[in-house]
């Protein structure tokens, strides 16, 4: 049985609902991320500005990742370079915190941050199965979502240290060193 819709639009979510292609998982992914990055900034402190201005130039980055596969690229080189710019500036701040893997704690919005985090590797995912399904993937689509996602990992770090927060360390009993 197709799915099909009616004819009340109100019992219409999005137009590309009923595809069985996983483009349309992809733009749900996206748009996930699009309100957890919504959500990051409305817990955002005052006292955080630099944190919030980079969030809301990056929230609508989200939306135009969202319709770059369906639509026209709506991401540049320069959006990537800008990110790239913003990462190496909280790498910085929190150098002394970069090393190995961490539990993921905190109080918002550094939960949500890391639900935004996974959004992105979702989003990667259904990037490769999309492309797999024979859909062109513009390259600078997953390079942009992977850094997004190291992005929103070093401000889960950042939004900690200037809280004073130490996350726990993470020693995995499956990648140790004894492996």
């Amino acid at each position: 049985m197709a799915f099909k819709f009616g004819k009340n639009i109100d019992e219409m979510c999005y137009p590309f609902m009923y595809e069985s292609s996983s483009l349309c998982d992809f733009e749900i992914i996206t748009d996930e991320l699009c309100g957890h990055i919504g959500a990051i900034i409305s817990h955002l402190p005052e006292d955080m500005p630099d944190i919030a201005a980079d969030l809301e130039q990056i929230q609508p980055l989200a939306f135009h990742i969202n319709g770059s596969i369906r639509g026209r690229l709506a991401v540049s080189e320069e959006d990537q370079a800008w990110l790239q710019t913003r990462l190496n500036h909280y790498k910085e701040e929190v150098a002394d915190r970069l090393h190995g893997f961490v539990l993921p704690r905190g109080t918002p919005p550094v939960p949500q941050l890391h639900l935004a985090r996974s959004a992105c590797k979702k989003a990667i995912r259904a990037m490769v199965r999309v492309d797999q399904e024979g859909k062109e993937v513009p390259m600078l689509l997953p390079r942009m979502c992977n850094m997004l996602c190291n992005f929103f990992f070093v401000l889960t770090l950042v939004i900690n240290k200037r809280r004073g927060v130490v996350e726990p360390g993470f020693v995995s009993r499956s990648y140790g060193r004894d492996s």
